[in-house]
């Protein structure tokens, strides 16, 4: 279990993230939610130590050091391959540095995905890259995969499809959160949503629970966001003609 305590992360005067509590258990499938700016980047890359904060950030009770780290994995859309390589070398590079690495899961996502293998990275796509950097968060053969807005520049048929393939390929105790904003997209994907706004946990729900409710998560959403259904009315309102 990843065990976060009273997390808080500053930028110069502005709180990206506020006394944050989260557990994340084994075997969850985790929708993070929120919009832009509310924290959902900064927790990811907290978690892993890659900016400093304030708190605590536990793995099964230890802090999360070079012993324990690769039992996490991160594909996040800001990219972290190595661009001058093709994704063969990249294998190489994981299969040396990773015992756990997954090399069917490798071979089956770039077929999946119809990926070069001998290309550089930096001569693909923008949505052939970010494809690219799910596959070896993936494949690292972690017990917990974070992907940060893995998605975009990929069409909603690739997208469909790979969530078919993911639900079907992720072991019962690997434990993926997903920050994305196609939530209705995710909907069934998830087993539990976590909402973040202005650096705090305003929702956390199980699927099954919202189920259990008749309630959907996109209404959950809207709910905890205070969604106003008639913005779009009242802006169409005042940019209308006067007199019409």
């Amino acid at each position: 279990m990843i065990q976060i305590k009273n997390l808080t992360k500053k930028y110069g005067s502005t709180v990206a993230l506020d006394r944050l509590d989260l557990e994340i258990h084994p075997g969850e499938i985790i929708g993070l939610f929120g919009p832009n700016g509310a924290g959902k980047t900064t927790l990811i890359k907290s978690i892993f130590g890659f900016v400093n904060y304030q708190g605590s950030i536990t793995l099964d009770g230890e802090p999360i050091t070079r012993k324990n780290i690769a039992r996490m994995s991160f594909g996040t859309c800001e990219h972290s391959f190595f661009p001058g390589i093709n994704a063969n070398d990249h294998a190489e590079f994981y299969r040396d540095h990773f015992q756990s690495f997954d090399e069917r899961r490798f071979a089956v996502l770039m077929d999946f995905f119809d990926l070069p293998r001998n290309k550089k990275i930096k001569h693909m796509s923008t949505g052939q890259q970010n494809q690219f950097e799910v596959i070896m968060a993936l494949s690292q053969g972690s017990d917990y995969i974070f992907l940060d807005e893995p998605f975009a520049g990929n069409d909603i048929f690739n997208r469909e499809d790979f969530y078919k393939v993911l639900l079907g390929m992720l072991g019962p105790d690997e434990t993926l959160l997903l920050s994305t904003h196609l939530i209705e997209e995710v909907s069934g994907l998830v087993s539990r949503a976590v909402l973040l706004d202005k650096g705090k946990i305003i929702g956390d729900k199980q699927i099954a629970e919202l189920d259990s409710e008749n309630a959907g998560l996109i209404d959950y959403i809207k709910d905890a966001y205070s969604y106003k259904a008639d913005r779009v009315f009242q802006a169409l309102e005042q940019l209308s003609p006067e007199g019409e």
